[in-house]
């Protein structure tokens, strides 16, 4: 009830965030958040796998969002895998960004697989710029001598200072 000029009126009942004032439903599954704290971990995969293709391409999450006609900060909640993205949003995204659905899951393991705390600290440094940018170019260096020498330089400078 709220009082307006001493008489008392009921309140409109307003929708929450998880119901649909038409439908009655909740939000649509592309905008759900998975959990207040933890990502789930397939979303959180698919995230920095979206992350890792948009960066391969120089593209801005503000230029994905324009082309999803969203704002960067959904871009920013998918490829932290705080928002779940739906069938549809995932079919767009593949399009914009010039690869098949599937490459969204590629290097996701099963769940009957135990996760392994390297492969997921390696696909999360893939999805960095520095990560991309290193196995960009390491890779272009075709002289095998030179790249073992410049994984033991990397040793010995993660040694020294850590």
């Amino acid at each position: 009830m709220t009082a307006v000029r001493g008489i008392l009126y009921p309140m409109p009942k307003i929708p929450t965030q998880e119901q649909d004032t038409v439908t009655g439903r909740g939000p649509p599954a592309d905008v759900v958040s998975t959990s207040a704290t933890f990502p789930d971990p397939t979303d959180k995969h698919v995230g920095n796998r979206v992350r890792m293709r948009r960066m391969m391409l120089g593209m801005s999450q503000t230029k994905l969002g324009d082309a999803l006609g969203l704002t960067f900060q959904q871009v920013q909640k998918y490829e932290r895998g705080t928002n779940r993205i739906g069938a549809g949003r995932l079919q767009q995204l593949a399009y914009i960004l010039q690869v098949p659905v599937p490459f969204f899951f590629e290097g996701l393991p099963l769940p009957s697989e135990t996760s392994s705390e390297e492969g997921a600290y390696v696909a999360d440094f893939l999805a960095t710029c520095d990560g991309l940018s290193l196995a960009k170019y390491f890779m272009r260096i075709k002289n095998s001598k030179l790249r073992r020498c410049i994984v033991e330089l990397a040793e010995h400078v993660a040694a020294r200072y850590n």
